[in-house]
C-alpha cells in the first residue's frame, strides 16, 4: 500500500465496476511528461513506500529535465515477468533451492512462490531438422521432447507446483507472439486497483509488446528473479527519444521494410540505452501488428524499449484477438483519464525527436551481417557483389550493441550496452553497376532424388519465415501466402537446394491460412509447418540438404540464408551460412524461387512458369487490398479465443510426462540438464556479519571491455573443456552436449564454462586463450576452474581484476551467478556495466572500481600478489571507499578503490550473501 505522499489516490468506473488509481494529473508536469514515463511515474506513486521509492524519487521523475544526462536512480516494479524456456529454466530452479531451503530454515516451503505472475514459454528448443513435408511438425516436436525430457518434466512439475506460475507447453508459439495475442493486459487490476501492465522478460525481444502500450523490456535472470519476488529494480530515469510519424505505408511496401527503416534510421543518429516512443499523426495508420514488429526490434536498434500509446487501434487489437469487452472497455476509460491516450497533435516533451515519412518507405532487406545494413531490393544483388570478397565486414569488428546481440546467441539474452559506438552505424555498400545474374564459383551439385543442379556463391540455401518479429504479423503472413499461391498457379517451385520452413509464432496463423484455403499452396511451395518456436532465428535451422552442404564446405562457399527474422550475425543462422538476410515473409519465398542473391528480383524473371514464360516478382507480387481482403474473410476472434482457451494445459505429449509430485522437486542425481544449486548451503536465519577479504588470490587478470559472453558462454561445449569432461563422464556423447545455454539449469556445468569462452585472454596465462590462470604461488597453469577449486580446498578467497567497461554485453545472470560459485569474492574494475554490477551485488560478490586516473598499470599489479581488503568488517554502513594491500615479490602497494555500492537495497542484498538468500529471510517466520 502506497503512503501516497503527493495525495494522489483517486477513483475510477469502467464497466460497471469502481477502481482506485493513483492520478497523474495530481502531479502539475506530469501532462508533458512522454507516455512511458507517465507509466513509470504511476509505478512510483503507487508503490511509495518511504525507503525504496521515495518522494525524491517520484519528484524528480515528475521534474524530469528532458536535456539531462541520466543521474537519477528510481525503483521500478514490474506487474509481471515473461520468461522463455532457455533463460527461464534457471530461475525457476532458484525458487525451487529456495524452497528446500526455507524448509531447512523451519519455514512453508509453500511460501516460496512467485509473488508477481509470471509466465514461462517454451519456444527456444524446437529445431528445425524436417522439413517440406506434412510430417515435418510432428517429427520435429518428437525429436524436442527426446531432446530435452529432463527440463520439460523439471517445467511441467513447476507449472503445478507454484501458484503464480504459468507454463505454456512446447508445439504452442513463441512467448511474444503469445504475450501479445493473450498475455498481455494493457490495464492491470489486482484488489481493485487498476495500473498499466508493465513487465520484464527474460528475452531480449520483449519490448515486441510495446505496440500495444505495454512498458516493458528484456533482463537478466537475477532481476527477474527479483522481480518474481516482488523486489523492485533500479534503473536511470533514461531519455526518451520521440520519432514522429507522418504520412502512410505505399503500395508494395511492408512492415517488415518499415522496421528495417527505421532500424537504419536510428542506428544511424544513436539511441543505444534509451526509451524509444513513437508519436505524431502517422501514428494512426500503423495497424498494431506492424507497431508490435517495430518494438520486437528496439534491441536491433539499441532501445531499451520503442512504445507506442494506446489509441483506437490498441482496442481494436484487443477485439481482433479474443479480449472481454470489460477488458477493453477499462483500458480506453483508464488510459483517457491518466493522459495515457494518443493525441496526434500532442508533442510531449523528449530529449530529442526524429521524424519518419511512411509514405518514403521502399522493399527492403538488411544484411548480411547486421539487422541496420538496410539495402534497397532494387541493390540487393550489387550490394551482395560489393561484399562477397571479405563476407562483409564493413571493416569494424563487431562492437557496442553488434557485439552484445550477437553474444546473446543462442539464448535471446537481453544487451546490456551504455552508449553510442561509432561501428553501431549502418554500412553503405557500393552498390556499381548492373550485372547479369548467375552463380559465381558454379559448383554442381546432384541431389538424393537425382535432381542436378548448380550452386556457388550467392546460392539461398536456407529460406525461413520464422520468428515472432514477423509471423505476428497477418499482413506479411497473408502477403507470404499469396504470393506462394500465385506462384504455385504459374508453375514456379522453390530451387531444389533451398531449404524452406515455416515455423509461426501462435496456432492463430495456421487457423487463418486454413481458413483461406492458403496452407496446400504453401506446402506446395515447400514452406510446410516446422514448429511453433524460435527455429532458424536462433540458429535452430537444422542440417542443410547434404549434398549442398558438402559442396558449400568443399567448395568454400559463401551461401545466404533468407529470413523473415531479428537478427542476421554470421554463425547465428547457421554455422554455413555466411550471408544472412533479413526480410519480409513474402520476400523470403520470393527468393526461395530465386535460389541466389545474385538475381535482381525487381527485373529479373524468379523462374518459368509452366505456360513457357518467365514469371516476374511484380506478376505475382499482392496487393494491399487483396492482402486486407483475406485478412477481412479469414482472420476471426474466436480463433485466438479457441486457440488460447487451454493455452497452458498443452498437448498429449507434455500431459504424459513422468512427472514428480509434491512442494519440493525431486531432484533426478543423475541429471544433466537440472540440478539443485548451492545457493543457500549452510544458510542461517540472520546474515553474517561482513568480513575483510584477506589473503586473496587473483583468477583472472582480464583487460577492457570482458563481456558477459566472455565471462559465461551461451554457445557450444567444447569436448575438451572442463564442461565437456564434466558431461562425457556422466555418459554423455559429444553429439548430445547441447549448449551452455540449454544447461543453465546445471551449476556443475555452468561453472565450468565460467571464464570458459574460446576468446577470452587471462593476462595471468600470457600466450593463451580460453579459461586459462596460474596457480599461485606454485604458477602451474591450468583451466580456471581446477584453479577455482584448488583455491576453494585451500581456503582461499578470490579477485577478478579487470579494466574498463566490465561485464558489458549482456545481461546474463550466468555470468555473475558462475562468478560467485567460483569463490570470488570481489572483482576490481576500472569501470563496470550497470546491470552486470547490480549482478554481482545480487550474488552476493563486492564490485570494486579504481579511483579516477587509476588502474592495474599504473599502480604496477601485476595479479601474481596477495591481496587483503580492509574497511568492510564491523561498520554500520557500508563504506564508500576500501583500503587493498596486495603483497607480491616486489613488496607492498597500498591504494584505495570505491566500493560501488550505490543504493541502499544493493547494501542490504549484499549484507545478506545476495538478492536470493534476501528474498529468503524476509520470508522466513519470525
Amino acid at each position: 500500500m502506497s503512503i501516497d505522499s503527493f495525495t494522489t489516490k483517486g477513483t475510477l468506473s469502467a464497466a460497471g465496476s469502481s477502481f482506485t488509481i493513483y492520478r497523474l494529473d495530481a502531479l502539475k508536469d506530469a501532462a508533458r511528461l512522454p507516455y512511458s514515463l507517465k507509466v513509470l511515474l504511476e509505478n512510483l506513486l503507487r508503490n511509495e513506500d518511504g525507503r525504496t521509492v521515495t518522494t525524491e524519487q517520484i519528484t524528480a521523475l515528475a521534474g524530469w529535465d528532458p536535456a539531462a544526462e541520466p543521474a537519477t536512480e528510481i525503483q521500478f516494479t514490474p506487474a509481471r515477468v515473461l520468461m522463455q524456456d532457455f533463460t527461464g529454466v534457471p530461475c525457476i530452479v532458484d525458487l525451487v533451492a529456495m524452497r528446500e531451503a526455507m524448509a531447512a530454515l523451519g519455514g512453508d516451503p509453500a511460501r516460496i512462490d512467485p509473488l508477481r505472475p509470471v509466465e514461462l514459454v517454451i519456444d527456444h528448443s524446437v529445431i528445425a531438422d524436417r522439413y517440406g513435408t506434412p510430417q515435418a511438425f510432428e517429427r520435429n516436436v518428437e525429436l524436442e521432447f527426446q531432446r530435452n525430457a529432463e527440463r520439460y518434466q523439471f517445467l511441467r512439475w513447476g507449472q503445478s507446483a507454484f501458484d503464480n506460475l504459468r507454463v505454456v507447453p512446447p508445439g504452442t508459439g513463441i512467448c511474444h507472439q503469445v504475450n501479445l495475442e493473450h498475455l498481455a493486459r494493457v490495464v492491470f487490476t489486482e484488489e481493485s486497483v487498476a495500473f498499466p501492465d508493465t513487465l520484464v522478460g527474460t528475452d531480449s525481444h520483449t519490448p515486441m509488446v510495446n505496440g500495444l502500450g505495454v512498458l516493458g523490456w528484456g533482463v537478466g535472470g537475477i532481476e527477474a528473479e527479483a522481480a518474481m519476488l516482488g523486489l523492485p529494480l533500479s534503473m536511470l530515469i533514461p531519455p526518451v527519444i520521440g520519432v514522429k510519424l507522418t504520412g502512410a505505408l505505399p503500395e508494395g511496401s511492408t512492415a517488415t521494410d518499415l522496421v528495417l527503416t527505421i532500424a537504419e534510421k536510428l542506428r544511424a543518429h544513436g539511441v543505444v540505452g534509451t526509451f524509444v516512443e513513437f508519436f505524431g499523426p502517422g501514428v494512426a495508420n500503423v495497424p498494431l501488428a506492424n507497431r508490435a514488429t517495430i518494438g520486437n526490434m528496439s534491441p536491433e536498434y539499441g532501445a531499451t524499449c520503442a512504445i507506442f500509446p494506446i489509441d483506437d487501434e490498441t482496442l481494436s487489437y484487443l477485439r481482433l484477438t479474443g479480449r472481454s469487452a470489460e477488458l477493453i472497455a477499462l483500458v480506453e476509460a483508464y488510459a483517457r483519464e491518466q493522459g495515457l491516450w494518443h493525441d496526434p497533435d500532442h508533442e510531449p516533451a523528449y530529449s530529442e525527436t526524429l521524424e519518419v515519412d511512411l509514405s518514403a518507405v521502399v522493399p527492403s532487406i538488411a544484411g548480411p551481417k547486421r539487422p541496420q545494413d538496410r539495402i534497397n531490393l532494387a541493390d540487393a544483388p550489387h550490394a551482395f557483389r560489393a561484399v562477397l570478397g571479405g563476407y562483409v565486414d564493413c571493416g569494424i569488428a563487431p562492437v557496442g550493441v553488434d557485439a552484445s546481440s550477437a553474444e546473446s546467441f543462442p539464448a535471446s539474452d537481453p544487451v546490456a550496452v551504455t552508449g553510442n559506438r561509432p561501428g553501431d552505424s549502418p554500412c553503405r555498400f557500393d552498390t556499381g553497376p548492373a550485372m547479369e545474374p548467375g552463380p559465381l564459383a558454379p559448383t554442381p551439385i546432384t541431389l538424393q532424388d537425382g535432381t542436378k543442379a548448380e550452386i556457388g556463391h550467392g546460392a539461398v540455401v536456407i529460406a525461413a519465415i520464422t520468428s515472432c518479429t514477423n509471423t505476428s504479423n497477418p499482413q506479411v503472413m497473408v502477403g507470404a501466402a499469396l504470393l506462394a499461391k500465385k506462384a504455385v498457379e504459374r508453375g514456379l517451385k522453390p530451387k531444389p537446394w533451398v531449404k524452406t520452413s515455416l515455423a509461426p509464432g501462435s496456432k492463430v496463423v495456421m487457423d487463418y491460412f486454413d481458413r483461406a484455403g492458403l496452407v496446400p499452396y504453401l506446402n506446395e511451395a515447400g514452406f510446410d509447418l516446422v514448429g511453433y518456436g524460435c527455429t532458424t532465428c536462433i540458429g535452430n535451422s537444422g542440417p542443410l540438404i547434404d549434398e549442398v552442404a558438402h559442396a558449400v564446405t568443399d567448395q568454400d562457399l559463401a551461401v545466404a540464408a533468407v529470413l523473415s527474422g531479428n537478427r542476421n550475425f554470421e554463425g547465428r543462422i547457421h554455422p554455413q551460412t555466411k550471408l544472412n538476410y533479413l526480410a519480409s515473409p513474402p520476400l523470403v519465398v520470393a527468393y526461395a524461387l530465386a535460389g541466389s542473391m545474385t538475381v535482381d528480383l525487381t527485373r529479373d524473371p524468379l523462374g518459368t512458369g509452366s505456360d513457357g514464360r518467365p514469371v516476374f516478382l511484380h506478376d505475382i507480387w499482392p496487393s494491399q487490398q487483396e492482402v486486407q481482403d483475406v485478412i477481412s474473410s479469414s482472420l476471426r476472434p474466436e480463433m485466438f479465443t479457441s486457440d488460447y482457451a487451454d493455452v497452458f494445459a498443452g498437448g498429449e505429449r507434455w500431459r504424459d510426462l513422468p512427472t514428480p509430485q509434491g512442494t519440493l522437486f525431486a531432484w533426478n542425481p543423475e541429471s544433466t540438464y537440472v540440478r539443485k544449486p548451492p545457493y543457500f548451503d549452510d544458510m542461517s536465519h540472520t546474515p553474517q556479519p561482513l568480513r575483510d577479504i584477506e589473503g586473496a588470490r587473483v583468477l583472472a587478470l582480464l583487460g577492457d571491455s570482458v563481456t558477459t559472453d566472455h565471462i559465461s558462454p551461451a554457445g557450444a561445449i567444447k569436448a575438451d573443456s572442463p564442461a565437456g569432461h564434466y558431461l562425457r563422464a556422466h555418459g554423455i556423447e559429444v553429439k548430445d552436449f547441447n549448449s551452455y545455454g540449454s544447461r543453465r539449469g546445471n551449476h556443475e556445468v555452468m561453472i565450468r564454462g565460467t571464464f570458459a569462452n574460446i576468446r577470452l585472454r587471462n593476462l595471468l596465462a600470457p600466450g593463451t586463450e580460453g579459461g586459462l590462470t596460474r596457480h599461485l604461488p606454485d604458477g602451474e597453469q591450468t583451466t580456471i576452474f581446477d584453479a577455482a577449486m584448488r583455491y576453494a580446498d585451500e581456503g582461499v578467497p578470490l579477485l577478478v581484476i579487470a579494466g574498463k567497461e566490465y561485464g558489458s554485453g549482456s545481461s546474463r545472470d550466468w555470468a555473475a551467478k558462475g562468478t560467485a560459485l567460483l569463490g570470488v569474492k570481489a572483482v576490481l574494475a576500472e569501470s563496470f556495466e550497470r546491470i552486470h554490477r547490480s549482478n554481482l551485488i545480487g550474488l552476493g560478490v563486492l564490485p570494486l572500481q579504481f579511483l579516477p586516473g587509476q588502474n592495474r598499470q599504473s599502480l604496477g599489479l601485476t595479479g601474481e600478489e596477495t591481496y587483503t581488503v580492509r574497511g568492510l568488517a564491523d561498520t554500520g554502513e557500508l563504506p564508500r571507499q576500501v583500503d587493498l594491500t596486495a603483497d607480491g615479490p616486489s613488496g607492498t602497494i597500498r591504494f584505495t578503490a570505491r566500493v560501488r555500492i550505490d543504493t541502499p537495497t544493493e547494501a542490504d542484498y549484499y549484507r545478506h550473501g545476495g538478492i536470493l538468500p534476501y528474498a529468503l529471510r524476509t520470508l522466513l517466520p519470525a
